[in-house]
């Protein structure tokens, strides 16, 4: 962690759909996940319905429910995850994390970075977070990185913002998200909390102003109309 004393905000990241196009990797690895055990292809509607629900922040939990759902039967979730894996992570670097898009314009981050601490507070375990990090932001310095790896309780618990908040004595917090525990998770540590609602996400941005959220935006590079 480098901390800047000239620096009095922090501006937290979630990294799915905030920082990161997840449709086309963590999304398509819960359908194949639920394919594989079940024959049926669900809709990416059909998980953001779960996640709107709140309490699905772990995508192999969220796997292992939907098939509960599907078929009526639950699969170890050793099973669920090393499936679900299999898809992620391929091998040979051919793993569908390799289909994610990165969603701040060039220059944005770094902009950013020019006038306040940047962190990220992610539900994904650290070495994904960091092949996605590497592969588009390889020279970006944050300030701190809070992981799955890193804190006893997922989201909406608010384990890695306090670690955040503690790590920068006297700064204002601000925590970007796209879900409803991101938004609770915010609420939960006292921090200001900026929803990130796309339209194709139907229902979000009234769940985020239902949660308290001192503003929604379509997509992360808005940011600057709302800091």
């Amino acid at each position: 962690m480098a901390l800047n004393g000239t620096k009095d905000s922090v501006l937290v990241f979630d990294m799915d759909d905030v920082l990161a196009d997840v449709l086309e990797s963590y999304r398509a690895s819960i359908i194949a996940t639920v394919e594989h055990f079940t024959g049926v292809t669900i809709s990416n509607d059909v998980i953001q319905r779960y996640k709107n629900e709140g309490g699905w922040n772990d995508d192999w939990q969220l796997s292992q429910r939907i098939i509960l759902d599907t078929v009526g039967r639950e699969v170890a979730f050793d099973e669920v995850v090393s499936v679900f894996q299999q898809r992620f992570l391929g091998s040979n670097g051919d793993g569908l994390i390799m289909r994610e898009r990165w969603l701040p314009a060039p220059g944005l981050l770094e902009r950013l970075a020019s006038r306040h601490c940047l962190a990220i507070f992610t539900g994904r375990p650290r070495d994904e977070m960091q092949m996605t990090l590497s592969r588009f932001v390889p020279d970006l310095g944050w300030s701190m990185t809070v992981t799955l790896d890193d804190v006893q309780n997922l989201k909406p618990a608010p384990d890695g913002l306090l670690a955040i908040i503690e790590a920068h004595p006297g700064c204002a917090i601000t925590y970007f998200g796209d879900n409803v525990d991101d938004a609770r998770s915010g609420r939960a540590a006292g921090v200001r909390f900026i929803g990130i609602a796309s339209r194709t996400s139907p229902g979000l941005r009234e769940l985020f102003e239902a949660e308290g959220a001192a503003a929604v935006i379509e997509n992360i590079n808005e940011i600057e109309g709302v800091l």
